[in-house]
C-alpha cells in the first residue's frame, strides 16, 4: 500500500457536497444520525451554482388555478411518456415543501411587493410556477444548504475522491478514495452511501459542465458496485451555449434570457423558431429549441462560427439588470460583449443527464442493499426532456426522502459484513494507476472521447454514427493501458483525471450502447435513421455493461394526472 491511509467511519456517507448531497446530509443531521457528506471539488462552487433559471413548485402564488396534478401533467408530457409517473407524483406533490425548506434555510425568493414568492414562466409550464432569485437561483439554493449544514455542524470534506464504492454480499459497507490535494488515502465505513455525484455531461466537446465534474462518476461506482443505470443517451442539449471563448466553450446562457422576451435569429436575421413551434417560439421546450438551432447551423443558416444569435437587445435595460444579472456579467468577462447592445452568438450544448442510476421511486434506493441515488445521479423524473426549472426541485424533494430512508435503513441493521477483497481491489486499483508511467496522456484520451461523443452521440445521431463511435471508444480504451500518471507538488489531479477518464469511457459506452438501441426520435433522442416516434419504445432502457441493455415497462399514469395532459405533439421535431 502507498502513502498514508485514514480510517472514517459514520451511519451515512453522501458522496456528492451539491445541492442534493447536502439536502439529504442536512435531513439527516437534522435526525439526529451521523452522516459524512465528501466531495471532489469545493462545497460553495459546486455544480449546482450553475443552475439559473428557477426551481419549480405549484405554489399558485401567480397562477391560482395551479396544482402539482398539473405540474405532473406537465412534466408527464414533455418526458414524452417515459418519466416514472410515481416519481412525479412523489416530486410535484413535495414540490411546495421543498420551497418551504429553502424559505426555512434563509433562501432569498424574489417576492411581489404583498410578499408572496414570485413565480415566471419557463418553457413548456401550464402556469407560472417557476420561482427565482435573480438568475442566481442554483447559487443562492446552493448557499443556503451550506448555511444550513454549517449550522448543524456536518462534517464535509470536499477534497475527496471517491474511486470505488465497498460492497460485500450484494450490500454496500463504504468506500474508498484519496484526498485530490496530498492523495492521502481514506477508507470509510458506512451503514448506507447516497451517491450524489451529478452526471455525464461533462464527455461532449461543448458543455455546460466544468473541467472536473460531472464525467459520469455516478454511472461507474454504481455499476462496479453492482447497480445498473437508465436512460443513459437520454441527454438533454440546452439550447444556449455560449461558442468563445474556446475553454469556456458551453458556458450556459439562462433560459431566462428567453424566459424574458429574448429572440433566436439565424445568420439571416430570421426568428427562425417560426418554422418549428410557431405557437410557442422562443419559450418553446428545450429539446425543440435545441433541435431548431442545430438544424438551422446543419443547413447553412448559422453564423460563420457555427452558432445562431440570442438577442435581448431590444429589451429595456433596467429589465436586463434586473432579471439577467448574471447573463450580463458573464458575457462581459468572457467576451466583452455588453448585452443590452449587441446579440449573443450560442448552439446547442450537453447540460443534463435525464437518465442515470437505476432506482426504485419511493425512496431511490438501488439494485445494491444500502446505495442510493439522488439528484442528476439518478433516473426518473425526467425522461426524454426535462422541463426548465425540475432538477433543483428534485433534489430537495428527493434529498429529504433520501435522508429519511437511510436513516431508517442504518437504525434498522443487525450487523454489518465487511470483505477485505473489496478493500484489497480499491487500493490495488490506485496502486496501479499511480505506477503507470506511459507515453498516453489522460487529458488527450479524454478530449478524444469527447471528440467520439460530440460527432456520434450529439443532438441527431444515426445508426452507422454509433457503431462507429463504439468502435473508436474501443481503441481509445484499448490506449488507456499506456497512460503516465503523475502527481506532483500542486497536487493528485492527475490520478484524479485519470479516474475521470475511467468514468468517461463508461459512461460513453452506456450512452452509445443505449442510443443504438432506442430506433426512435423522442424528446431530445433523435435519430435521422428512425425520425418518428415508436410506439413499443415507450420503455426505459437499463444498461448493466458493454452491449447489455434491456427494456423495462413504464407503471400507467393515473387517473388524477392523465385528463390533464395535452396530446404529445411532434411538430417542429425535425432531424436534419
Amino acid at each position: 500500500m502507498n502513502g498514508s491511509e485514514r480510517r472514517l467511519a459514520a451511519p451515512v456517507l453522501v458522496i456528492g457536497t451539491g445541492g442534493s448531497g447536502l439536502r439529504a446530509a442536512i435531513e439527516l443531521a437534522e435526525r439526529g444520525v451521523g452522516v459524512l457528506a465528501v466531495g471532489k471539488r469545493p462545497k460553495a462552487d459546486a455544480h449546482t451554482t450553475l443552475a439559473a433559471g428557477g426551481v419549480n413548485a405549484a405554489l399558485a402564488t401567480m397562477d391560482p388555478h395551479d396544482s402539482w396534478q398539473q405540474h405532473a401533467a406537465d412534466t408527464l408530457q414533455e418526458s414524452y411518456l417515459l418519466a416514472d409517473p410515481e416519481t412525479v407524483r412523489i416530486v410535484t406533490e413535495g414540490a411546495a415543501r421543498g420551497i418551504d425548506d429553502l424559505v426555512r434555510y434563509g433562501m432569498p425568493f424574489a417576492r411581489e411587493a404583498d410578499g408572496r414568492i414570485s413565480q415566471r414562466f419557463f418553457g413548456a409550464h401550464t402556469w407560472r410556477r417557476t420561482a427565482f432569485s435573480g438568475d442566481y437561483t442554483g447559487l443562492e439554493i446552493q448557499r443556503a444548504l451550506v448555511r444550513r449544514t454549517a449550522e448543524l455542524d456536518v462534517p464535509i470534506l470536499d477534497t475527496l475522491y471517491i474511486t470505488r464504492l465497498l460492497v460485500c454480499d450484494n450490500a454496500v459497507f463504504g468506500a474508498y478514495g484519496f484526498d485530490v490535494n496530498d492523495g492521502t488515502r481514506y477508507v470509510i465505513h458506512a451503514d448506507a452511501v447516497i451517491l450524489a455525484t451529478g452526471g455525464h455531461t461533462r464527455i461532449w466537446r461543448r458543455t455546460s459542465s466544468r473541467r472536473d465534474e460531472n464525467t459520469g462518476d455516478s454511472f461507474r461506482l454504481a455499476v462496479l458496485a453492482g447497480g445498473r443505470v437508465r436512460d443513459p443517451e437520454l441527454v438533454q442539449f440546452h439550447p444556449s451555449g455560449l461558442l468563445s471563448p474556446e475553454d469556456a466553450a458551453g458556458t450556459l446562457v439562462s433560459e431566462a434570457a428567453r424566459g424574458e422576451g429574448g429572440r433566436l435569429l439565424n445568420d439571416l436575421g430570421e426568428r427562425f423558431m417560426a418554422r418549428y413551434d410557431p405557437e410557442r417560439m422562443e419559450l418553446s421546450t428545450r429539446d425543440r429549441v435545441a433541435l431548431a438551432a442545430y438544424t438551422e447551423i446543419k443547413q447553412g443558416r448559422g453564423t460563420p462560427n457555427g452558432g445562431v444569435w440570442l438577442d435581448v437587445s431590444h429589451l429595456p435595460r433596467k429589465t436586463i439588470m434586473e432579471r439577467l444579472p448574471r447573463v450580463y456579467q458573464t458575457l462581459l468577462e468572457l467576451q466583452m460583449l455588453d448585452i443590452t447592445r449587441d446579440p449573443i452568438e450560442i448552439a446547442p450544448t450537453a447540460h443534463y443527464s435525464m437518465g442515470g442510476v437505476w432506482v426504485r421511486p419511493e425512496d431511490h434506493s438501488t439494485d445494491v442493499d444500502g446505495l442510493y441515488a439522488i439528484g442528476e445521479a439518478a433516473s426518473g423524473l425526467h425522461g426524454a426532456n426535462r422541463l426548465g426549472g425540475n432538477s433543483l426541485i428534485e433534489l430537495l424533494v428527493y434529498g429529504r426522502i433520501v435522508g429519511e430512508a437511510t436513516a431508517a435503513y442504518s437504525a434498522g441493521l443487525q450487523g454489518r459484513r465487511r470483505c477485505p477483497d473489496a478493500l484489497a481491489a480499491a487500493r490495488h486499483e490506485i496502486d496501479g494507476l499511480l505506477s503507470c508511467d506511459g507515453p498516453e496522456n489522460v487529458r488527450a484520451l479524454q478530449r478524444a472521447v469527447r471528440d467520439v461523443m460530440t460527432e456520434y452521440g450529439g443532438v441527431v445521431r444515426d445508426e452507422k454514427g454509433l457503431r462507429t463511435g463504439l468502435t473508436e471508444l474501443d481503441a481509445i480504451e484499448a490506449r488507456i493501458g499506456a497512460i503516465g500518471v503523475h502527481p506532483d507538488n500542486a497536487g493528485y489531479q492527475d490520478l484524479a483525471h485519470a479516474f475521470d477518464l475511467k468514468s468517461t469511457v463508461l459512461a460513453a459506452r452506456a450512452t452509445l450502447d443505449a442510443a443504438l438501441e432506442r430506433r426512435e426520435t423522442r424528446g431530445c433522442h433523435n435519430r435521422s435513421d428512425h425520425p418518428e416516434i415508436d410506439a413499443s419504445l415507450q420503455v426505459n432502457l437499463v444498461w448493466s455493461g458493454p452491449g447489455k441493455v434491456e427494456r423495462e415497462g413504464i407503471p400507467p399514469i393515473p387517473p388524477e394526472i392523465a385528463p390533464l395532459m395535452r396530446e404529445v405533439s411532434s411538430t417542429g421535431k425535425l432531424a436534419e
